[in-house]
C-alpha cells in the first residue's frame, strides 16, 4: 500500500495536469474565437471537466491566460534572494530580465506564430491588459517587499519601494517593446538582440543610481 506521502505526491501530480489540461484548452480557444468570445462553459468543454473545476483552478477568466505567470514572479524573487555576495540588486534583476525564455526563446516557426497570436489576442482585450496590469503591480509589490527585507528597511523608507518599480517599469518597456516589433513582423533573433540591447541601456542607467543597493 502506498504511503501517505506517495499519495499526496500522486494528488498533486494530478491536479497540476488537470490544471495545465484547462489552461491549454483555454488558451487554444482564445486564441481561435478572441477571449471575449470564450466563455467559461466553452473552456469546460473542451477541457472535458465541469464550470465549477474551471473555477477551482482559476478564480477569474483572465487567469486562465496568465497562470503560467506564477513562475514569472517566483524566480524574480528568487533571484534578488540568491544572489551572489556582493551582488546589487540592479546586477541580479539584469541577470534574471536577459534569460531567454518563452516561445520568443524557440527556434521553431510554429512557436513564433502561437505567440503572435497569444499577444494580439491579448493586447485586443481591455479586459486582458488591465488584469495584466493587476498582476504586475502585485509582483512589484512582492519585489518592494524582498527589497525591503534585504535592506532591513523600515516601514517608512520608500527607497526599496522606489527601486522595485524601477526594475519592473524596465521589465514592462521591454515587455511592450517586444510585442510591438512582434506584431509588425520583426524577425525573432532581431527582436531579442534589440531588446537586448536596450535592456542593458535602462538597467546601466540605474545602475548609476542604485548600483550599490543590495550588496
Amino acid at each position: 500500500m502506498a504511503d501517505e506521502g506517495t499519495q499526496l505526491g500522486l494528488r498533486e501530480r494530478k491536479k497540476q495536469r488537470t490544471r495545465e489540461s484547462i489552461g491549454d484548452a483555454a488558451r487554444r480557444l482564445f486564441v481561435e474565437r478572441g477571449f471575449a468570445r470564450v466563455t467559461v462553459a466553452d473552456v469546460a468543454r473542451a477541457a472535458d471537466v465541469s464550470e465549477q473545476t474551471v473555477f477551482n483552478y482559476f478564480p477569474t477568466k483572465e487567469d486562465l491566460v496568465y497562470w503560467r505567470l506564477e513562475a514569472f514572479e517566483e524566480e524574480l524573487l528568487a533571484a534578488i534572494r540568491e544572489r551572489e555576495p556582493g551582488e546589487s540588486f540592479v546586477h541580479a534583476f539584469r541577470r534574471f530580465v536577459l534569460r531567454q525564455r518563452g516561445l520568443l526563446a524557440e527556434p521553431d516557426p510554429h512557436a513564433r506564430k502561437r505567440l503572435t497570436a497569444l499577444i494580439r489576442m491579448i493586447t485586443e482585450s481591455p479586459a486582458l491588459l488591465a488584469r495584466e496590469r493587476q498582476i504586475f503591480e502585485r509582483y512589484t509589490d512582492s519585489l518592494a517587499a524582498v527589497i525591503a527585507e534585504e535592506m532591513s528597511a523600515g516601514p517608512r523608507d520608500i527607497k526599496p519601494w522606489v527601486v522595485a518599480n524601477a526594475l519592473m517599469g524596465v521589465h514592462l518597456a521591454l515587455l511592450d517593446q517586444s510585442r510591438r516589433q512582434i506584431l509588425a513582423g520583426a524577425p525573432s533573433a532581431r527582436v531579442r538582440r534589440e531588446v537586448r540591447a536596450q535592456a542593458e541601456r535602462a538597467l546601466a542607467a540605474l545602475e548609476s543610481g542604485f548600483g550599490s543597493l543590495g550588496t
